[in-house]
């Protein structure tokens, strides 16, 4: 199912507000996610850096967990906000993690000037999967 206009619309808008959160002193690459349920719910997410870079969390997995965390799998869309020039696709830890609730997951990525929607599976064609081991 392709969502509409308005939620693609209201997930942007969502994203662009959860990257006025970003904890990000290192990089100052401020970005924000917004997922959508099945159910109608919508979470956000923001960067959070940490000083030793490995402990960094992207936005889309803050997103993510926060919708787990409330008992939320089933998901219907996700957006990504940056301020970039190129739009920001989701990095390739996000895009595993993504894969392990929905392999047609709609992803929009966004900027002030652009707007792209594709799917996850356009974006990670080949995912780790329960079948892989």
């Amino acid at each position: 199912m392709n969502p509409s206009s308005k939620t693609i619309d209201e997930l942007v808008k969502k994203a662009q507000e959860a990257r006025a959160h970003s904890y990000s002193p290192y990089s100052r690459f401020k970005v924000g996610a917004a997922i959508r349920t099945k159910s109608g719910k919508v979470y956000r997410g923001c960067n959070i850096e940490n000083c030793s870079y490995g402990l960094t969390v992207c936005a889309e997995r803050v997103a993510v967990y926060n919708a787990v965390s409330d008992g939320e799998t089933d998901f219907e869309a996700l957006a990504v906000f940056t301020e970039a020039k190129d739009l920001t696709p989701p990095c390739g830890a996000c895009r595993q993690v993504l894969s392990e609730f929905s392999k047609d997951l709609v992803i929009i990525l966004a900027n002030p000037g652009k707007q792209k929607e594709l799917k996850l599976s356009e974006l990670l064609p080949m995912p780790f999967n329960k079948q892989s081991f």
